[in-house]
C-alpha cells in the first residue's frame, strides 16, 4: 500500500503541471498572486532538491525510491513558476532583468528544466554517481539563474 501511495503521489505530481501551467498566467488577478505562486513553486522544488542533496552529501542514507520520488517532484515543479513571470508581475525577489532580458531568463529556465530532466533520468538509474553528477548540474543551473535574476 505504501508503494502504491508513492506511485500515486508521483503520478499526480507529474500530471499537475501539465494541467495547470498552460492556464497559470490567466489565473493571476493581481501581481502579488503571481509572485506568491512562483515563490511557492520554487520553494517546493527547493525542498525536494534539498532532500536529494542530503542523500548525495551522505547526510541521509541512500534510498533509490526516495530519490526517484523527489526527482519526479522537482521535475514537475520545475515547469510551474515560469508562467508567473509574465508582464506586469514584477516584484518579489526577481530582478528587473527577468523582464528586460527575458530571452536570457527563458534560456536559463530551459537549462534548468533540461538539467532536472537529466536528474530524473539519473534517479531512475539508481546509480548514486550518476545522481551526484546530475545533482551538481541542477545546482549550477539554480546558481546561474539566482546570480543573474534574483535580488539578494
Amino acid at each position: 500500500m505504501k508503494k502504491l501511495s508513492r506511485v500515486l503521489l508521483v503520478a499526480c505530481t507529474v500530471a499537475a503541471p501539465m494541467l495547470y501551467s498552460a492556464t497559470a498566467a490567466a489565473q493571476f488577478a493581481k501581481p502579488e498572486d503571481a509572485i506568491h505562486y512562483r515563490q511557492s513553486a520554487l520553494t517546493v522544488m527547493a525542498t525536494h532538491f534539498g532532500r536529494i542533496g542530503a542523500i548525495v552529501k551522505g547526510e541521509r542514507p541512500f534510498d533509490a525510491a526516495t530519490v526517484q520520488a523527489d526527482a519526479a517532484l522537482v521535475a514537475s515543479m520545475s515547469k510551474l513558476p515560469w508562467a508567473a513571470f509574465g508582464p506586469g508581475t514584477q516584484g518579489g525577489k526577481a530582478r528587473p532583468e527577468v523582464w528586460s532580458d527575458n530571452a536570457k531568463f527563458v534560456q536559463a529556465s530551459q537549462r534548468l528544466e533540461g538539467d532536472v530532466a537529466k536528474l530524473q533520468t539519473a534517479a531512475q538509474s539508481g546509480d548514486i554517481a550518476q545522481i551526484r553528477t546530475a545533482f551538481g548540474a541542477v545546482g549550477a543551473s539554480c546558481k546561474n539563474c539566482h546570480d543573474s535574476f534574483r535580488a539578494r
